[in-house]
């Protein structure tokens, strides 16, 4: 399990307890804090330098209880913010900036930040500008190396070496760069206001959710029906510790008499879903509903496949709500929803609309929930106080992973891959036909497939025509984002259903669909 280190304003802890556990975690303690990874302890003052953290943090303690957390500056200890909670990960590989480092050391210390001449930044007092490079600045006590940045209407800004931690890399979310503030403007802070008031209604929306969850009575699911473990032994593969807890600790989530939210973390082809479908089969047995949220339609058809599989010796009914059904479909599975006689429906937003409604829903599944967009997340947030959930994820975003370690969510990983899967055998080679078709037959022999990846849509068509030169018995496919919804689709489900053998694409696939049956994939 990952481990980590939750500290809070008011926690009663024991110092000793704490500081063998940062040691353990990789920190190193010193008489000051600089870097990340740094650990210092003066009397009743805790600094430590989190791996994950721009700043330092600042403990302060009244006996064993922890009164104040807060972040500052290193080099001048004025405060950048302060904490109600925290929490410190392990150590990991990290480029350290070295504000104790001499002057004349020859790496640029702006390479920590993966900064290059002409690249967007921000200084987290005025906002954003551009990095023009590094140069030396002229002072009372002689030159020191800083950053040029440059802001709006030409201005300029030099950061010396004791500030580069006030500087990042702007990262962005679309396409268009953002303009550059006005150094001593009011943009800059009334854009950290408006960032701040949106993270304050997060919160306050998110401690809401969560005290309702608390404070309202959930359903108790009964202990396991006869029939769950005649469903379990028939899984065709031996469960892995992980799994094996991963199911214990959310069966005992549903039995209680509070709303489970639970976070499950797994690399793809790990396991994940039979965790799930035990879950899933459990609240069927209590005659309650289950739906199951997919950001795709083509992981909705492969649930629906998958789960079809694993419970047709079963009395249950299973049904899926997506484009891949037409009007007529739709509208039975509502009627059947409503009605309770349909036990299990698998399908996309589509699930959220006004006029799904369910007779009895007991359980709700999310596969990979950090792909719903705002509007599919506001529904979802009030389905959190009334219905037990369970969160799938292969890579979840740093807020969902945050909630999960900080206790908003409860969290189980398999980190152990099934018993007997080989590891990845990587290959470089030159591009040569040859070894193109000797990979390619090789698959076709033993009845399996091949992803061909390319990074440009534009030769898609000639990379597969001259696949199909190469292995004339190959059924080759094309997969994009730029092709039509409709048509991806349909690939894709020739694909799952082996009607090809070899599918060109771009990383398009990266997008959770899990088929066993691909066993190389080749990158040009």
């Amino acid at each position: 399990m990952l481990e980590y280190c939750r500290l809070y304003v008011g926690q009663r802890i024991d110092l000793e307890r704490i500081l063998e556990q940062l040691i353990r975690f990789g920190y190193q303690r010193l008489p000051q804090v600089a870097d990340p990874g740094d650990l210092a302890l003066r009397g009743g003052i805790l600094d430590v330098f989190p791996a994950t953290f721009e700043s330092p943090l600042r403990l302060e303690l009244a006996g064993s209880r922890i009164a104040s957390i807060r972040s500052f500056n290193p080099a001048s200890l004025d405060t950048l913010d302060r904490h109600s909670m925290v929490v410190v990960l392990p150590r990991g590989l990290r480029m350290r900036v070295a504000s104790r480092v001499s002057l004349d050391v020859e790496t640029p210390f702006e390479g920590a930040l993966d900064l290059e001449d002409g690249d967007l930044a921000v200084h987290l007092e005025h906002g954003i500008g551009r990095f023009l490079g590094r140069t030396r600045l002229a002072t009372s006590g002689g030159e020191l190396d800083a950053l040029l940045l440059e802001y709006a209407d030409g201005d300029r800004l030099y950061v010396s070496m004791h500030q580069v931690h006030l500087v990042q890399k702007y990262v962005g979310f679309g396409s268009r760069a953002p303009a550059l503030h006005t150094l001593g403007g009011t943009g800059w802070e009334k854009a950290k206001t408006r960032a701040y008031l949106g993270v304050w209604t997060y919160a306050k929306d998110l401690l809401a959710v969560h005290a309702k969850r608390m404070a309202l009575p959930g359903y108790a699911f009964s202990p396991d029906h006869e029939w769950q473990r005649a469903f379990e032994r028939a899984f065709p593969y031996r469960e892995t510790p992980d799994q094996l807890t991963a199911v214990a600790q959310v069966k005992q989530d549903m039995e209680r008499a509070q709303p489970m939210d639970r976070l499950l973390l797994g690399d793809v082809g790990y396991g994940k879903t039979e965790v799930a479908l035990r879950a899933c089969f459990k609240a069927v047995m209590d005659h309650k509903q289950v739906a199951v949220l997919v950001p795709t339609t083509i992981l909705a058809y492969q649930h629906a496949r998958t789960f079809a599989s694993r419970m047709q010796e079963f009395p249950i009914q299973i049904a899926m709500l997506s484009r891949f059904q037409s009007a007529l479909e739709q509208h039975q599975t509502l009627q059947a929803l409503r009605a309770g006689t349909c036990d299990i429906v698998i399908g996309t937003h589509r699930l959220l609309s006004g006029d799904v409604q369910f007779h009895d829903l007991g359980l709700l599944i999310i596969d990979e929930e950090q792909r719903f967009g705002v509007k599919d997340k506001e529904q979802l947030k009030h389905w959190r106080t009334q219905l037990d959930i369970l969160a799938l994820s292969a890579t979840p975003i740093p807020r969902t992973l945050y909630l999960a370690l900080m206790g908003s969510r409860e969290m189980s990983l398999i980190a152990t891959p099934p018993e007997h899967r080989h590891p990845i055998e990587t290959i470089v080679a030159e591009d040569d036909e040859e070894s193109l078709r000797r990979w390619i037959r090789a698959e076709l022999a033993r009845e399996g497939q091949v992803f061909v990846v390319h990074h440009r849509v534009r030769d898609l068509h000639r990379l597969a025509a001259r696949l199909r030169e190469l292995v004339p018995e190959a059924r080759v496919g094309i997969g994009h984002g730029q092709l039509p919804e409709d048509a991806l689709e349909r690939t894709m489900v020739d694909f799952l259903e082996q009607r090809l053998d070899v599918l060109v694409t771009t990383t398009i696939i990266e997008s959770g669909i899990d088929i066993p049956n691909v066993n190389t994939l080749v990158i040009t």
